[in-house]
């Protein structure tokens, strides 16, 4: 039997590689981890948990104006970028700190530099060297990409530099129509910088549930935020007063102190060596894994954002788990990727779990039925808002399975987490109807809708 310096080398960090980590480690397992830029990967450091940071920050405009309606007079309220940052940099720095605990504490080691494969047990580390391990895990996650043809993208930001702008601009363009795009399209909308966001397609939030698409984009703009559909950059140029975003169609150019391109991500296998280990990858660049992470090479797993499966944190967790329990506890274990929740930070956020109205009827042949409401919920009610929710089920015919619901609307990522769990259980209408509403509240809607949704004929308005 061979004689490694470890029993596994992780390189990445982040949420998926922190977890099988830490699960091999406590086994006993030899665990050497190398990260390249701070513990905590894209999520922690500049992803979901700042993001989420900002939201809040952002939400607090839309809050003061409601709460006039119900009484409130708040005079002289400022919102202090710098200090928000500084606030924000410490507690991530904090989380951060967590993670190297966390492993530290399990009796995994750390090093600190980019990791390189030289073979299929051999990784060069910066700062450390050359080491050997049994098995190695790839668990980079991903990067933001960027059109490099583009005239001027030099003067373009990504998501990971809208998190240190050293000053809150006046005017922003946000070109991309995914998640990120529009939930920093609430984030600076809310923090009062006059917004646009330009996207190609002919709406927002291409894989969610076209009603969900139309709604949210229809409540963006009621909020203020420019929504420029079918059009893309040409080229972005720099004058004295900011820059000028050029677009297609004929759309009058943008001005803007920055640009913030948010087209997706892609995963991160530059300078790896992955070719030097022959680890195969697909044709976006993901490295190829099986149903238990495994790679092509049968000593090398990938697990997380750079397997591009389902691009979510939990996902890569679990993930990382299960490849550990596999392989260092003798438990194994693979990862059910269907029917995972996601939500989107949008204002008003989005809550999503199962098939869109779509998928499912491409996929069983038109056999479903949908319940749809749209209504204003209480709160806004109060003030005379137009602000309005929608909550969607999408259901199977006669099995009356439910295979999908979507919820838009204040706390709607809080309130699929619940509905997620039954809809992995394979919670049928009548099941769902027999629970009790809690009143008064949005999510009681969910279960007292008992009208089918009829779609308007051709040529009707919804």
């Amino acid at each position: 039997m061979a004689d490694y310096d470890y029993d596994l080398f992780v390189i990445g960090a982040g949420s998926g590689g922190v977890r099988a980590a830490r699960i091999a480690a406590l086994s006993g397992a030899r665990v050497l981890v190398a990260e390249e830029h701070r513990v905590g990967g894209t999520c922690v450091i500049r992803g979901c948990v700042p993001k989420k940071f900002m939201v809040y920050a952002s939400e607090f405009a839309h809050h003061f104006k409601v709460s006039d309606g119900y009484g409130w007079t708040i005079e002289n309220a400022r919102f202090d970028w710098t200090e928000f940052l500084r606030e924000k940099d410490k507690e991530i720095a904090r989380l951060s700190g967590i993670y190297v605990r966390n492993l530290q504490n399990a009796g995994a080691e750390l090093v600190h530099g980019k990791a390189r494969l030289i073979d299929r047990h051999t990784v060069e580390v910066e700062n450390r060297g050359r080491v050997t391990a049994e098995r190695i895990l790839i668990a980079t996650g991903g990067t933001p990409w960027m059109p490099s043809e583009l005239p001027g993208i030099e003067h373009a930001i990504t998501s990971n530099e809208a998190f240190h702008l050293e000053e809150l601009p006046k005017r922003i363009v946000i070109a991309g129509g995914g998640y990120i795009a529009v939930e920093f399209a609430g984030i600076f909308n809310g923090l009062g910088v006059d917004t646009t966001l330009v996207h190609r397609g002919p709406n927002i939030l291409r894989g969610f549930d076209d009603d969900v698409r139309a709604h949210v984009a229809e409540e963006m703009e009621k909020r203020g935020i420019k929504v420029l559909l079918g059009a893309q950059h040409t080229a972005i140029e720099k004058t004295e007063a900011g820059l000028v975003s050029r677009l297609s169609n004929g759309i009058s150019p943008c001005e803007s102190d920055v640009v913030l391109f948010a087209l997706g991500r892609i995963p991160y296998v530059q300078n790896l060596g992955l070719d030097a280990a022959g680890v195969a990858l697909d044709e976006r660049g993901a490295v190829k894994v099986d149903e238990y992470s495994r790679t092509n090479v049968d000593n090398i797993w990938a697990v997380g954002d750079v397997t591009d499966r389902i691009n979510l944190t939990p996902v890569a967790i679990r993930e990382g788990h299960a490849f550990a329990d596999t392989e260092f506890n003798k438990r194994p274990s693979k990862f059910d990727h269907d029917t995972v929740a996601s939500a989107v930070f949008s204002q008003p956020p989005i809550g999503s779990v199962g098939l869109s109205e779509a998928d499912a009827r491409h996929r069983l042949g038109g056999k479903v039925d949908i319940y749809l409401s749209r209504f204003r919920p209480m709160k806004y009610t109060f003030v005379g808002s137009d602000e309005r929710c929608l909550i969607k089920l999408v259901v199977e015919q006669g099995t009356e399975k439910i295979l999908g619901c979507h919820v838009v609307g204040p706390d709607a990522p809080e309130i699929i987490q619940m509905a997620a769990i039954a809809l992995k259980m394979g919670v049928t209408k009548p099941q769902w109807d027999s629970t009790c509403a809690v009143h008064p509240t949005l999510a009681e809607e969910l279960v007292t809708m008992r009208e089918k949704h009829t779609p308007p004929a051709l040529g009707q308005v919804a």
